[in-house]
């Protein structure tokens, strides 16, 4: 369960410092590629993943007529994401049409979910950016995802930015781009973040003030760590 601490701690941990994280664990490939913010100014994005996952379009089976299906696995997906989720577009790494427009990720938004991310594009994109509400692509894209993309599939398993999602993975997005954290080692991965977190601020400051890394970055010097453990006991008694 991802709880109010687990959240609060993803909300204010860098993409970077959780790679790291899941690299110690053996996850080498978790971050996925290409995608950015649209709106860098945004806090972080956390939630579970829900997903859709388009094919290519056939012609015979992908006119304008399916958005009248009201079982369209793209509008489903939509009315159907969880609040607090990520609805996550395994686009093929294709940017050629869009995977959604603004109408869509406004509606995602307003039902409370946490972000959108898609390994291809967002039509409407000047739009977009300018909402409340984490929104990833690779670049912007006019074109119908009809003319290429047919929506097959919500919630099972994807691939996303050649990273595989699974329903209820935690996906975690910054300014830099969106990274996903296996469900069954998010707390022990949230564990590690903080304290990580903790000790990269403390070498900041260090390195700031005009410290050397040898011996601090990574700690492997025996006086430094007893200076970093009795900066946490300092700060442990403080409160």
């Amino acid at each position: 369960m991802l709880t109010e601490k687990i959240k609060n701690i993803f909300l204010k941990s860098s993409v970077a410092t959780i790679s790291t994280a899941l690299f110690k664990r053996g996850y080498r490939n978790q971050f996925i590629q290409g995608v950015s913010p649209l709106n860098p100014n945004l806090s972080n994005m956390v939630g579970y993943a829900f997903t859709v996952r388009y094919i290519p379009a056939r012609e015979d089976l992908n006119t304008l007529d399916v958005f009248k299906n009201p079982e369209h696995p793209q509008r489903v997906a939509i009315e159907k994401c969880p609040k607090d989720h990520v609805l996550i577009f395994d686009s093929r790494k294709d940017a050629r049409a869009a995977s959604a427009g603004a109408i869509l990720v406004t509606r995602l938004m307003v039902r409370g979910c946490a972000g959108v991310v898609t390994d291809g594009g967002f039509r409407d994109s000047s739009e977009i950016k300018n909402l409340e509400f984490p929104s990833y692509h690779t670049r912007p894209s006019s074109p119908t995802n009809l003319t290429l993309h047919q929506a097959i599939d919500i919630n099972v398993p994807i691939g996303c930015g050649d990273v595989a999602v699974w329903p209820n993975d935690l996906v975690v997005g910054d300014q830099e781009g969106v990274i996903v954290i296996p469900n069954k080692i998010i707390e022990e991965v949230s564990e590690e973040v903080e304290s990580m977190t903790v000790y990269e601020d403390y070498v900041m400051n260090k390195v700031k003030a005009g410290s050397t890394i040898k011996g601090l970055y990574p700690l492997t010097d025996e006086e430094q760590k007893n200076k970093f453990e009795n900066w946490i006991n300092s700060k442990s008694n403080s409160n």
